[in-house]
């Protein structure tokens, strides 16, 4: 298990469980219980310092009462208790839960703010970024190692996470998220400025191969939080939609799929698990694509039909 999946069930024990079914005896838990356990956290499980509250997400619920259920059932399993009530309890659906709305740029939305970073120190880093669909941590923990510019390739194997407040190297997101993304000429170029700023910040030492691309300029890490605050801080001047640094992943995928890239490229070069969900993901992009594709098809049921009337009257 990923360091950050055990804090994060570790997390929810301790702010939610733990504090509304802690002294609850497994004998005497109901599916009523966990129930009301479930809409509580809903409509205030995100208790701040000053005494408000906000719900959490579904999916979170969800996932609290996933774990439950696990230990629930092993716990029946093993003879601690006769049912799993858990079984007997309704969690939120997901389908329910109304999709976030993606955010993206255009592409010259995107150049603006390619422009407007490119005289700060990590522009590359953005660069990247904006080139490939890397998610934060996967651009923050690349290696010179998993660099190729010969081959024009970026293999993406570790990421650079924030767990329990520490930042740390763990492996990606998921297996399908160990990938190869191929990158452009101008990408490689950027890099390979990069890689020589960085050998004049060595006092001339070329970086290792195992040494982090991304660091500040004595070599250590560049915190996540950090790497997304100067990208709010330089869209905040900047006159276009405002975004997260996440949705540069968002814009990389909506510029390709509107442009006619197939799906399966793009999930390929954003580690999604299948183009299914990939298609699931960027749903708002696809009706577009459908009505040029309704156009296009039409466009040559009409010129085959023309043909066909030269080939006639020609004869």
């Amino acid at each position: 298990m990923r360091r950050s999946t055990f804090d994060s069930y570790r997390r929810n024990i301790e702010l939610h469980v733990l504090p509304a079914l802690g002294r609850q005896q497994l004998t005497k838990l109901s599916p009523s219980d966990l129930d009301l356990f479930y809409a509580d956290l809903l409509a205030k499980g995100r208790r701040k310092p000053g005494g408000d509250s906000k719900g959490l997400s579904a999916k979170t619920v969800r996932n609290i009462h996933v774990m439950v259920n696990k230990a629930l059932s092993d716990a029946q399993r093993k003879g601690l208790v006769v049912r799993n009530v858990a079984e007997l309890a309704d969690p939120p659906k997901l389908s329910a839960q109304r999709r976030k709305e993606l955010k993206a740029w255009d592409p010259d939305q995107l150049s603006t703010f390619l422009d407007a970073i490119a005289a700060h120190r990590l522009s590359p880093a953005f660069l990247l970024a904006a080139h490939t669909g890397m998610r934060r941590g996967e651009v923050l923990g690349l290696r010179w190692g998993d660099l190729d510019l010969t081959m024009a390739r970026v293999s993406v194997r570790q990421a650079l996470v924030t767990v329990a407040y520490e930042v740390q190297l763990s492996d990606v997101k998921t297996g399908s998220g160990r990938r190869t993304v191929e990158i452009e000429e101008g990408l490689i170029e950027a890099l390979e400025a990069w890689r020589s700023v960085r050998a004049e910040e060595l006092a001339g030492r070329a970086p290792a191969e195992g040494d982090l691309v991304f660091t500040k300029q004595d070599g250590s890490w560049v915190h996540p939080d950090l790497f997304s605050q100067i990208f709010d801080r330089a869209v905040a001047k900047l006159d276009v939609p405002p975004i997260t640094l996440h949705d540069l992943r968002h814009t990389h995928a909506t510029i390709l799929l509107m442009n006619g890239t197939p799906v399966k490229v793009v999930s390929e070069r954003l580690g999604h698990a299948s183009p299914a969900f990939t298609m699931s993901v960027y749903q708002h992009v696809l009706p577009g694509m459908q009505a040029e594709a309704a156009q296009l098809f039409a466009a040559l049921l009409r010129k085959s039909k023309t043909d066909a009337g030269r080939t006639s009257g020609s004869a």
